[in-house]
C-alpha cells in the first residue's frame, strides 16, 4: 500500500503553470469552428428554390382551374344560341346565309367549350406534373445535405471528443511526471499518451478534412443543381408556352371563322331570297304609282257633283283701296255658289272661303262685266262670320260673254221655278246661252226698265262686300217676270 501512487486531479494540475499552457495549447489544437453555418445557408436557399416552385405549381394549378371555369362560362354562351332562331323561315335555311351564321357560331362556341377543356388537361398533365417532379428533387436535395452533413459533422465531434479525452489524459499525468517521481502505469506514460494523442489528432483532422470536402463538394454541385431547376422551370415554362400559344391560335381562327361566315354572306342575299319565297305577298316594285286621273269611287260622276258653271271671277273686295280680287266660284246643282281661292283640290282641303244659297239671294245690277248678288253667306268661314247678314257682293267677269253665262245659270238658280240649265264654263260653252232661255244682258236689262218704275242706280259704296244694299225689289223681279215671259 506504500508503493501507491496518488494522482492528482485535474482540476488542481489546471492551476500550475504546465497544465495552463497545455490548456491554452488544447484550444489551439482542437478550434470550436464547425460548418453548420455553411448546412444552414445551403438548406435555406433549397428552401427558398422550393418555394419558387410551389409559387409556380400553385399558379399552374390555378390556372387549369381557371381554364375548367372558362369552359363552363362558354357553356353558358353556348346556351344563348343553342335554340333555333325565332321566326326562321325569314332566312335562308343553307350555310350561306343567317341562318347558317348562326350554325357555324353554334359550332365554334362549342369549340371553344372543348379547346379550354383540352388546354386544362395540358396544363394538369404536362405542364404541372414537371414542377412537381422539381419541387420533389429540390426536398430530396435538402434531405441529402441535412443527412450529409449530421454524418460528417456527428464523425467530426466523435473524433474531436476523442481526441480531447487523450489531450486531457497527457495533461494529468505530465502534470503527475512533473509534481511526483512515483512510478506510473505503463498505460498511463506521458509518451504512450502523447503518441495515443498523436494518433487521435490525426484521426480528427481526417475526419474534418473528409467532412470539409464532402460539404465542398456538395457546395459545389449547387451550382449544377440550380442550373437543372432553371432549366426545368424553363423547359415547364415552354411546354406552357406551347399549350397556351395553341389555344390562342385556335381560339382565333374559331374567332375568324365565325367573321368569315358572316362576311361571306351578300348584304343583298337574304332579301332578295326572303323576296323570291314571299313574291305573291309583297309588292311588286314595278307596280307604277297611282294617280287622280286612274281613280274611281262611287258617285264620282254623279249629277249632283258637276257644277252648273265654275271659273275665275273677280270679287270687290270691302276694302276701296283693294278693288278686285279674283277667285274660283262654282254654282253646285244643289243651289249654292260657293267661292275659293283657286281650283286646286290637292294642296289643300277645298274649303270654300264663301257659300251663298242662291234661292234666298238676289241677282241684280248687270252692267257689262259685272253683276251683284244679294244674300247670306253660309259657310261659317271667317269671311262668313263677317257677312252673317244679308249682304251685296259685287263681281266681275273677264268677258262680257262669261257674264252672259254666269247671269243666265245664277238667275235660273236664284228663280227654281224656271228651266234648269245643264252645267257650264265660262271657258268652254256647254251649251248656247240662248238654251237657258235668257235673253241677252242688253235685252234683259232693258225689259227689267220696260217693267219696273225706274230707280236710281246703287252707289259705289253700297255694291262693296258685306255692305247690305237698299236695292229696290221691284226692278230684280221685274227682270226675272221678264225672262219667264220670254222664255
Amino acid at each position: 500500500m506504500g508503493d501507491q501512487v496518488n494522482l492528482p486531479q485535474r482540476s488542481n494540475t489546471v492551476r500550475t503553470t504546465t497544465t495552463t499552457n497545455t490548456a491554452l495549447s488544447d484550444d489551439e489544437i482542437i478550434p470550436e469552428s464547425d460548418m453548420s453555418a455553411t448546412t444552414n445557408i445551403l438548406l435555406e436557399r433549397l428552401q427558398a428554390w422550393k418555394h419558387m416552385c410551389g409559387y409556380l405549381e400553385n399558379y399552374m394549378t390555378a390556372l387549369h382551374k381557371a381554364e375548367k371555369s372558362q369552359s363552363k362560362e362558354f357553356e353558358k354562351v353556348l346556351k344563348t344560341v343553342s335554340e333555333p332562331l325565332k321566326e326562321a323561315h325569314h332566312f335562308h335555311s343553307g350555310k350561306d346565309g343567317v341562318a347558317g351564321l348562326f350554325d357555324n357560331l353554334r359550332a365554334n362556341t362549342q369549340g371553344l367549350v372543348n379547346l379550354h377543356l383540352e388546354t386544362e388537361k395540358s396544363l394538369k398533365t404536362i405542364v404541372l406534373p414537371t414542377l412537381e417532379r422539381l419541387h420533389q428533387e429540390i426536398k430530396a436535395k435538402a434531405k441529402e445535405l441535412r443527412q450529409g452533413a449530421a454524418k460528417g459533422t456527428k464523425q467530426v465531434e466523435k473524433a474531436r471528443s476523442n481526441t480531447q479525452k487523450h489531450i486531457e489524459l497527457l495533461g494529468q499525468y505530465a502534470a503527475a511526471f512533473d509534481s511526483s517521481r512515483a512510478k506510473l502505469e505503463s498505460a498511463h506514460d506521458p509518451y504512450i499518451l502523447w503518441r495515443g494523442t498523436n494518433h487521435r489528432m490525426n484521426k480528427q483532422i481526417t475526419e474534418e478534412n473528409n467532412h470539409l470536402q464532402d460539404m465542398l463538394q456538395v457546395q459545389n454541385s449547387f451550382s449544377q443543381f440550380e442550373t437543372h431547376i432553371l432549366e426545368t422551370v424553363q423547359g415547364a415554362l415552354n411546354q406552357f408556352f406551347q399549350c397556351m400559344g395553341s389555344q390562342a391560335d385556335r381560339q382565333r381562327a374559331m374567332y375568324a371563322e365565325i367573321v368569315g361566315a358572316a362576311q361571306q354572306i351578300p348584304p343583298d342575299f337574304e332579301w332578295i331570297d326572303f323576296f323570291m319565297r314571299n313574291d305573291s305577298s309583297l309588292l311588286n316594285p314595278n307596280t307604277p304609282p297611282r294617280t287622280m286621273s286612274n281613280v274611281s269611287f262611287p258617285n264620282q260622276d254623279h249629277h249632283a257633283t258637276k257644277p252648273r258653271i265654275e271659273g275665275t271671277l273677280e270679287r270687290k273686295s270691302r276694302a276701296i283701296v283693294k278693288g278686285y280680287s279674283a277667285g274660283y266660284y262654282a254654282v253646285s246643282p244643289a243651289g249654292y255658289l260657293h267661292g275659293f281661292k283657286d281650283n286646286d283640290d290637292y294642296r289643300h282641303e277645298p274649303t270654300p272661303d264663301i257659300t251663298l244659297y242662291l234661292p234666298e239671294c238676289t241677282v241684280g245690277n248687270a252692267d257689262g262685266l259685272k253683276f251683284t248678288i244679294k244674300g247670306k253667306d253660309v259657310s261659317g268661314t271667317k269671311v262668313g262670320q263677317a257677312f252673317h247678314t244679308n249682304s251685296e257682293l259685287s263681281f266681275k267677269a273677264h268677258t262680257k260673254n262669261e257674264a252672259e253665262k254666269w247671269l243666265a245659270v245664277l238667275t235660273s238658280a236664284v228663280n227654281p221655278s224656271g228651266p234648269v240649265s245643264s252645267p257650264t264654263s265660262p271657258s268652254v260653252s256647254r251649251q248656247a246661252s240662248g238654251a237657258h232661255g235668257i235673253p241677252p244682258l242688253s235685252s234683259a236689262h232693258d225689259s227689267a226698265s220696260a217693267g219696273a218704275t225706274p230707280t236710281s242706280p246703287t252707289s259705289t259704296s253700297q255694291q262693296e262686300e258685306g255692305v247690305i244694299s237698299p236695292q229696290n225689289d221691284g226692278v230684280v223681279a221685274g227682270a226675272a217676270k221678264s225672262e219667264k215671259d220670254k222664255s
